[in-house]
Parts: structure tokens; C-alpha cells; sequence
């Protein structure tokens, strides 16, 4: 007996959706001489009438109202198995793609990924820096497996599992006016000219989390994202900036920088870890998440 054909039944799973052969037609790329050909033959397959065809388009029979949830559960076992064959590259290796923000790449992850990584040949991880308001989408459209964000509370639609906790501090260079402060608010720090990339991405994003600790907006003559090159301008007296505390520590003595503790309840920050469904999850994925959620181990 021939097997029944994954388009056939994606054209008419349309068909009863749309309730029109023409709509399904448009819906699946097709012309609607193609769609009702497939109909057709997918009816003669089967040896039933599924669609009552009539002026107003169409509506499902009996048997093809069956058809319908059984094909629903059909398309939708062939969608997850082409989406678990996509996390192996070509030469079937698992792979891994993992997004996160700046800040955890560079604090946190080199250990982790090390750790993960030693003695799985059979794994490689694909890692995407984006933006923490930005990952839990991305991990729940499924481009990516894992995602690593940071916000006050989880973010719904994905599910989340703490991660690791960092500050934000302000950093200046040596002889500055406030480099004799070991901590200060933000609003200490608005008389001088900031270098942007704040908490939030932008300075837009920045004020609505967190203006309502400052009297003002604070002075941004530059916006610079990458950590590096702002302790670099604030080197060179272009301004100060907010950087996180463990990032900043590996320049401060290069630069002749200062790092100062920041007050603020905004400049503690939460890191969460979130996949799409713990449920769902491919056993590399699955190892990946367990090893990101483990808890820390003790510095030596």
C-alpha cells in the first residue's frame, strides 16, 4: 500500500483550516489547480471522500475530520524530528546553539564551557551574543536551543533557572575627581560626561528601569558596547562609564582605571538560564543545561 504523502497532507490540512482550496493553495505556495490535485489523489489513496467541496470552499467529511487531527499529529512529529536532526551539523555531530549577553560570555562562560566541553568530542556549541531582551524570544522561536539573559524576574513563555549574579560599577581614571570615592550612587556621578552602554542596552531602556534614582539624564557624548575599548576612552578621559565589576578588574591596573562600588539596587544583576521545554530537550542540550545550573564550585 503507498505510504501517505507529507505535502498532500500539509495542503490539506490547510484546506480544512482555511476552509478554501484557494487560501490553502496561497498558504502553501502552490497554485490552486496543484492543491486540489493533491487532494484529489490523497482521496484516491485512501479510497474516501475528505473535503465537501461547495460554493462557500470547502468543509472536512467524517473521515476527513479524522484525517485532519491524525495529519495535525503527523506534521507535527515530522516538524520535531527535522527540528532534533537540525542540532547535529553535517557530519551528524551534535551540536549546540547557545545564546548569551556579553557579560556572561566573558565572565562566566570560558570556565563553564571548558568544563562541558572536556572529553565530548561528539559535541559543539554554537555560541551567539545577543541582547538579554532578545535571547528569551530567540529561545522560544527555536533559533537557538539555550539562552542566557539577565532581568529582575524570569521572563514568561520560556522556562528559566538561576544562573549566576554580577554588579555594575563605575569606573574612572586615576586622578579623576571621584576616584577617591570606594562607592557612590549614580547621581553622585552627573555632573560628568558618561560613556553609553548602560544596564538595559540603552540609554532609552536605561532611564525607564532606572530613572527614577536620578534627578537627570546623565551626559552621553558616546556610546561604546564593547567593555575593552570603554575603559580604553575612559583611559583616554572621554568620559566615565558603568562596567561590570569582574570585567572591569582586568584592566584597572593596564589603564589606570578605578573601579567604584555603585549603590544602586539596579548595579546588582540577576543571570538566567531558560530553554524552550525541559520536556523536549535533546540529551546534549539537556547535559548543557544541567552543567550551566550546577551549583558553583568554591574558588581555590
Amino acid at each position: 500500500m503507498k505510504k501517505l504523502d507529507i505535502p498532500a497532507l500539509e495542503i490539506f490540512v490547510a484546506a480544512v483550516e482555511e476552509k478554501s482550496l484557494s487560501k490553502a493553495a496561497e498558504r502553501e505556495n502552490l497554485v490552486t489547480s496543484a492543491a486540489s490535485k493533491r487532494v484529489a489523489e490523497l482521496e484516491r489513496h485512501l479510497g474516501r471522500t475528505l473535503l465537501h467541496r461547495h460554493g462557500r470552499g470547502v468543509e472536512p467529511t467524517s473521515a476527513g475530520a479524522l484525517l485532519y487531527q491524525r495529519a495535525k499529529a503527523i506534521l507535527r512529529s515530522v516538524q520535531l524530528t527535522e527540528q532534533a536532526i537540525n542540532g547535529y551539523s553535517l557530519n551528524g555531530q551534535a551540536k549546540i546553539r547557545l545564546a548569551s549577553n556579553p557579560s556572561t560570555i566573558l565572565q562566566f562562560l570560558p570556565g563553564v564551557m571548558g568544563r562541558f566541553l572536556a572529553g565530548r568530542s561528539d559535541v559543539s556549541v554554537d555560541l551567539l551574543e545577543g541582547h538579554s531582551y532578545d535571547i528569551p524570544r530567540m529561545v522560544a522561536e527555536a533559533s537557538v536551543d539555550i539562552g542566557i539573559y539577565h532581568a529582575d524576574h524570569p521572563v514568561p513563555g520560556v522556562a528559566s533557572f538561576p544562573f549566576r549574579r554580577d554588579r555594575v560599577g563605575l569606573v574612572v581614571p586615576v586622578g579623576h575627581a571621584l576616584a577617591n570615592r570606594t562607592e557612590l550612587f549614580l547621581e553622585d556621578a552627573l555632573d560628568y560626561d558618561l560613556l553609553g552602554y548602560f544596564p538595559r542596552h540603552s540609554l532609552d531602556q536605561f532611564l525607564a528601569y532606572a530613572g527614577q534614582t536620578l534627578s537627570r539624564p546623565p551626559n552621553v557624548k558616546l556610546q561604546v558596547s564593547n567593555f575593552e575599548t570603554r575603559c580604553r576612552m575612559i583611559r583616554e578621559g572621554l568620559g566615565i562609564g558603568v562596567v561590570p565589576e569582574g570585567i572591569a578588574r582586568h584592566y584597572l591596573a593596564s589603564m589606570g582605571l578605578v573601579l567604584l562600588r555603585l549603590r544602586d539596587d539596579w548595579a546588582e544583576r540577576q543571570f538566567y538560564v531558560c530553554v524552550r521545554d525541559t520536556a523536549q530537550l535533546a540529551r546534549p542540550v539537556d547535559e548543557l543545561l544541567k552543567a550551566l545550573t550546577a551549583p558553583e564550585s568554591p574558588a581555590p
